[in-house]
């Protein structure tokens, strides 16, 4: 089964600016590590990199497509350039007050992903909202929030990058030390 790193984009890979919208290249800032941290991730890790990611009320005339993509497609080819390259882009365009069901929390984007064979249980959401860390209990997966306040619900809550990639790695050590005998068996 397969596991699956479900990314954010706004405020997990870049940053978000005041107005919540990435509508030109000049706006287009990474969060620092995340390059090289997630490089890292992508290259020795073994997870799925999947981007979900809400964009309000993108193709309107309040966020126009011609001011989203070119920033966006910036954005993938530097990321492309470090090696992290996501197996799907799943993008709401919907309103918060839409209450569409494809929106995060919500999984209407991510159904392939509940009915599939993938280990949800070892998997994480990256966010940096509390709807990300709700993202995470609705599939079943846990949660890293990108932050200064300690989330509870989260099994990580950080602001760097190489403390997410040093926990995932560390995720994949396990060890075993059994002692047997005449009088104990100790595992």
């Amino acid at each position: 089964m397969k596991k699956v790193l479900f990314i954010d984009r706004d405020g997990t890979i870049i940053k978000e600016p005041a107005d919540e919208q990435i509508d030109s290249i000049d706006k287009l800032e990474f969060l620092p590590g995340v390059l090289s941290h997630l490089g890292r991730i992508a290259k020795e890790l073994d997870y799925l990199l999947v981007m979900v990611t809400n964009q309000d009320g993108l193709g309107t005339d309040s966020f126009p497509e011609e001011t989203f993509w070119p920033a966006h497609n910036c954005m993938l080819r530097t990321l492309e350039s470090e090696g992290i390259v996501f197996d799907e882009m799943l993008i709401d365009r919907s309103f918060p007050a839409d209450n569409a069901p494809t929106r995060k929390p919500r999984t209407g984007l991510l159904t392939h992903y509940l009915k599939g064979d993938y280990d949800l249980a070892h998997s994480y959401v990256i966010g940096d909202r509390a709807s990300d860390v709700e993202l995470a209990e609705n599939l079943g997966a846990q949660a890293i929030r990108i932050g200064e306040q300690p989330d509870e619900k989260a099994a990580l809550t950080t602001q760097d990058w190489s403390a997410i990639y040093g926990f995932l790695k560390g995720k994949d050590r396990v060890g075993t030390i059994t002692r047997n005998t005449s009088e104990t068996q100790i595992e």
